[in-house]
């Protein structure tokens, strides 16, 4: 991976993805949720917008496009860090999702639309429509990427019926017929859940990162008796449990990106979404019952990452799905187990 790219998507994100740009984002969707129910909810925020526009311009959408068409050739091995970084800083947007969607889309030969796309694994037809719940950034996204059969279709959001979902920048969206017939259609070269698993399980890493990493600085900055509470041997023994799991998930999440190209290895995406899920799980109580109750409040940064911890947990499948698909790999496969996960870990990740 360039240390440039790295470089400069992190100067980016430190000065334009702060925390009150995130809570600004999020604040004006919830707000736009309150207006009247004709209100068209597919509006997208004016800080998200001036933020998107930050980000096109200084062309990260396209890294994974190749040289010739304007992108930086990445594979998804490379994708990693800029995935990763962008879960350090509760990246609001879907980004990472546009990133991957452009590279397919130009694989197929569509010519890529300007604005971000969110991804819907699971399109579902409703009378002579489609639709989906959950789409994941679907508020702050001008188009979706969903995949129905073995086909992968583009659809505008803007022409979407859309409905508030559980997360503030996620919605429920219906699309009519017409829309349907009008869409850009390709072939679907991979399963797009694997996909949008693999890119969540290193957002995950991120975020796991900087919930830990806030986590050791309040223990350390954070005074009871006289002293730190990260000196009381039992903060001490909850920070260890955290840091085991921030690196084994980190470790899992490299393992789901290894792949020479765009599309990702099913094996290796089951292992790392289930290792990241598992993780985020305990690292969000830990990094709570450290912080106590102040860390739940919405003044306090530590809740925009554990809540994309528990929300990205849950996107493309949780981990007891992902350890099945796992499990029915290790039995499909016969022979000795280990062989198995010599092959899954055998990878430049984990050398």
């Amino acid at each position: 991976m360039d240390h440039l790219i790295i470089d400069a998507l992190r100067d980016v994100l430190t000065g334009q993805c702060t925390p009150a740009i995130v809570r600004a984002i999020e604040n004006e969707v919830a707000a736009h949720n309150g207006c009247a129910p004709e209100t068209d909810l597919t509006k997208i925020s004016a800080t998200a917008a001036t933020l998107w526009q930050q980000i096109e311009d200084t062309g990260f959408a396209d890294l994974l496009l190749p040289e010739d068409e304007g992108g930086a050739g990445l594979a998804l091995r490379d994708a990693f860090a800029v995935w990763d970084l962008l879960g350090q800083h509760a990246m609001p947007l879907p980004l990472a999702e546009t990133m991957l969607a452009r590279g397919w889309l130009v694989a197929a030969g569509v010519a890529v639309p300007q604005g971000a796309i969110a991804l819907a694994p699971h399109l579902l037809v409703e009378g002579g429509g489609v639709g989906t719940s959950g789409v994941r950034g679907a508020r702050v996204a001008q188009w979706v990427l969903g995949q129905h059969g073995g086909e992968l279709v583009l659809l505008p959001v803007a022409g979407a019926q859309a409905s508030p979902s559980i997360f503030v920048l996620d919605a429920d969206l219906r699309w009519k017929a017409e829309t349907l017939v009008s869409a850009t259609r390709v072939p679907a070269p991979a399963s797009l859940l694997v996909a949008q698993a693999g890119l969540v399980s290193a957002l995950l890493a991120g975020s796991l990162l900087t919930t830990f990493e806030s986590t050791l600085n309040f223990a350390n900055e954070r005074q009871q008796f006289g002293r730190p509470i990260g000196k009381f041997q039992a903060i001490q023994h909850e920070l260890a449990v955290m840091a085991e799991h921030v690196s084994a998930a980190r470790m899992a999440a490299q393992i789901a990106c290894e792949a020479g190209g765009v599309l990702a290895d099913p094996l290796k995406v089951a292992v790392g979404k289930a290792r990241t899920g598992e993780a985020a799980v305990e690292v969000a109580s830990l990094a709570h019952s450290v912080h106590g109750a102040i860390g739940f409040t919405t003044e306090f940064d530590l809740q925009l990452f554990t809540r994309r911890l528990h929300l990205w947990r849950q996107t493309a499948g949780s981990e007891s799905y992902w350890q099945l698909q796992a499990g029915q790999a290790l039995v499909a496969a016969g022979g000795m187990s280990l062989d198995v996960i010599r092959q899954i870990t055998d990878s430049t990740a984990a050398a």
